[in-house]
This record gives structure tokens, sequence and C-alpha cells, in this order.
């Protein structure tokens, strides 16, 4: 079932305490530079997710249509109800449920396949996109009128939750089928850092053009990829309620959620964007422990060395100190069951604290002693192998230096102010 307004190109369905209750009209496929942004939130009001936004001010967007959900553990309101119980409560018909990476629970290990399967609560069907396929099929959309995205992104580009998504729009965009976004805060707000991916290099831990971390929401972003993939989606956003971008995701009063089984603490998202990297080095970046994207480090790290290097290269934001863990089952298969001596992160000023120079000062510091898995390594940096040869060499940190106008880029496609 369609309704003319869908094809009117992608809106936002603004609340009462965003735009008065009304659709406001944010452009088409192409950049448009009278595009509206929401409001800015009024002291005393609430930050709410695009799930509580739809369903206490835009439920037409659902109402009479068949719906699938693609969403995991993290898609609850503010109170912490899974959207699941919030739209069938609401009577939304829910036909499908899919899961992108880590599955619908939110358990399974990084880059391990997931196997479609049943919701035993609901007996609706849950439609891996991490497994067999990262596209829905034809079958699993068949009688699907509207697909709900739903899925806390992480702020860096390597998560995958975007290739997700915009494998979602593609396959909807093949059956007429709308999109629409019910959009989350970005947890570690709206800054800009680190170099802009090579598009000649697109994998599913980079897609778009874009930095390290990129300061957007996964609204925004699937806005910006429907125009840089040049995709035909019917696609609208359900913003957040309240959300400035400058936000931290502590700021919200909003439940947290692992986006992912080691991404478990605020303190690891922020510090995500650049020790991601060391993922294609034979160091840990933690799985197993206590504090994964906390703390890197190997059995033969000389922590004495590589502390005292730290405090003569003055990072700002950030303080170091020397730790030890032992990887349980670290699914990475680095050092599983052996005692690693480590650098533990920890900020002390978000507003200096850039992770992704500071990871790559710890590339340089480490230098001859990196073994690389090349491949890997360059996918998440996004290039042709510039980062790694730099960090050999020893002078890596121009390469962060690399955004080529992306805020300009970038610039109609956000929804929120500062």
């Amino acid at each position: 079932m369609r309704t003319g307004h869908w094809a009117l190109g992608f809106w936002l369905m603004a609340a009462p305490w965003i735009g008065c209750g009304r659709g406001v009209r944010v452009g088409g496929a192409a950049p448009d530079a009278g595009i509206k942004t929401a409001s800015a939130p009024s002291a005393e009001s609430l930050v709410l997710p695009g799930i509580d936004v739809l369903l206490r001010d835009s439920l037409q967007l659902v109402r009479g249509r068949r719906v699938a959900l693609v969403a995991n553990q993290s898609s609850v309101d503010r109170a912490g109800v899974s959207d699941v119980d919030r739209l069938l409560g609401a009577g939304v018909m829910v036909v499908a449920l899919f899961s992108p990476e880590h599955g619908f629970r939110g358990t399974a290990d990084p880059g391990v396949g997931v196997a479609s399967s049943t919701d035993s609560a609901t007996g609706l069907p849950i439609y891996s996109l991490y497994g067999k396929t990262w596209a829905p099929t034809d079958s699993m959309l068949a009688g699907v009128d509207l697909l709900l995205v739903d899925l806390q992104d992480a702020g860096a580009r390597y998560f995958t939750y975007l290739w997700t998504t915009t494998e979602v729009m593609r396959s909807a965009a093949r059956k007429g089928i709308p999109v629409v976004v019910l959009d989350r805060p970005n947890p570690i707000g709206g800054a800009v850092e680190g170099n802009v991916l090579d598009t000649a290099f697109r994998s599913a831990v980079g897609l778009l053009a874009i930095p390290m971390r990129h300061g957007m929401t996964l609204g925004e972003l699937a806005r910006l990829a429907k125009y840089d993939l040049g995709l035909t989606t019917d696609l609208r956003v359900v913003p957040v309620a309240g959300w400035r971008r400058s936000q931290y995701f502590d700021a919200t009063g909003l439940p947290f959620i692992p986006p992912s089984p080691n991404l478990r603490s605020l303190e690891a998202l922020i510090h995500y964007p650049g020790l991601c990297l060391f993922e294609g080095t034979n160091l840990s970046v933690g799985r197993g422990s206590d504090h994964p994207f906390e703390q890197i480090g190997a059995p033969w790290l000389d922590t004495t060395r590589v502390l005292r290097a730290l405090s003569a290269a003055r990072l700002p934001g950030v303080s170091f100190s020397a730790v030890q863990f032992t990887p349980n089952q670290p699914g990475d298969g680095k050092y599983g069951d052996t005692l690693v001596a480590g650098i533990r992160l920890r900020v002390t000023d978000r507003g200096s604290y850039d992770p992704t120079r500071t990871a790559v000062a710890l590339l340089g510091v480490l230098g001859s002693r990196l073994a690389f898995t090349a491949r890997q390594f360059d996918r998440l940096a996004g290039d042709d192998g510039t980062l790694r040869r730099a960090v050999v060499a020893g002078s890596p940190i121009d390469w962060l230096d690399a955004q080529g106008g992306f805020l300009a880029r970038r610039r109609p496609f956000l929804i929120y102010p500062e």
C-alpha cells in the first residue's frame, strides 16, 4: 500500500517539540542549500530517540502498513522498552525482523556470520543480514509495505551498520518499498577527526568518503549515502528530539546499551575511531578482557619505553598507564589465555582528545615492532597502504590531515544543531 506523499522525496517527520508537528521538507536526491535543520531544544526538553518520536507524533507513517524492522538489542525507547514491544503494543503490523552484524541480540562475535532464526517471544522471522546474505532478498521482503531501520551507530566509519542500512535501501528501492530510519544520537558527539576514506577502497568497514570519526548520525549518513551512491530509495528520517550534535551519549539520559559486544562503555566508543586501526596489527585491542578498545597490548610490548615516548609526544586529553590483561576467548584470535603487557588509555578531556591522532601516534611509537595484516589494516585506514607505509617510514601524522572539504560536503545532509 502506497500513499502519494511518499513520492515527494525524503522528509523529516518532526515532533511537536521539534517542528510543531509538521513534516519538514529537507530535500530530494541532491544537496539543497535551503535544507532546514531541527530547531534547538529548550533547556527542559528530553532527548527522545526516533522510535519515541514516531509513536508519539508520526504514527501515520506505519499505520495500516505491514512493517519489517531492522533492529538489534540497542533498538529501544527512552525507557529501555524494545522497538518490537512498542510497535506491537501500538497495533503496528510488524511482519518480519532483520538483524545486522552481531545478530538480533547483539551477542555474536565480530565478523562471525549469523544464521536467520525465529524470535521466540513473537514468532516473527529474524532474517540475518550478516551471514549468507548482506541484503534482504525478494522472498524476505514478500508482503512488506515499509522498512523501519533502528540501529545505534558507533560514530566511527568502520561500523558495519551503515553498510547494512544501505543494503536495505538498495533492496527496498528495487521493490518500491519505502524506508524510514528511526534516528539515534551519535554517542560520541559531533567532532570530525581522521582521514577521509578513498572510495576506491570501499568495503563493509568503510563505505562512504567520510572521516574515521564522522560526527553524524545514522539517519544523516543514510541521507548522504542516498546521494553519494545514487540510490533511488524512498527514504525518510524520523529525527531524535531534543539532541544537539555536541552532546555525548551520557548527556542524553537515554539508556546505554552496548551497540556491539566489545564496545561496552562510552569510554570505549570514544577511543574506537582510533584504536580500531590496531585490529589490523599484531596488537590486541583488549577483546576478551574487561576493557576492550580501552587498551592495547602484546606479550612482547615494552610498556616503559612506550610510555616514555607517549609522554614526550604530549598528546592532549588522554592519559596512559601500564596494565596487564589476559584475553579470554578474544574472538580475534590474539593472545588467548596469554598474559599481555598493555597500555591503558583514559580520556581526561573530551574537548581536546583526538582518538585518531592518538592512535596514529601510538602506531608511530611502536614502529618496527608492529606487524600488519596488510589487507585488513588498509581497509580500516581506507587507503592504498599509505598509512601503513608511513608508519614503517616513521612519519604517519600528516596522513590525518586529508579531510578534503568534508565538513562542507556533509552540510546539506545534516539534521541537528550544534
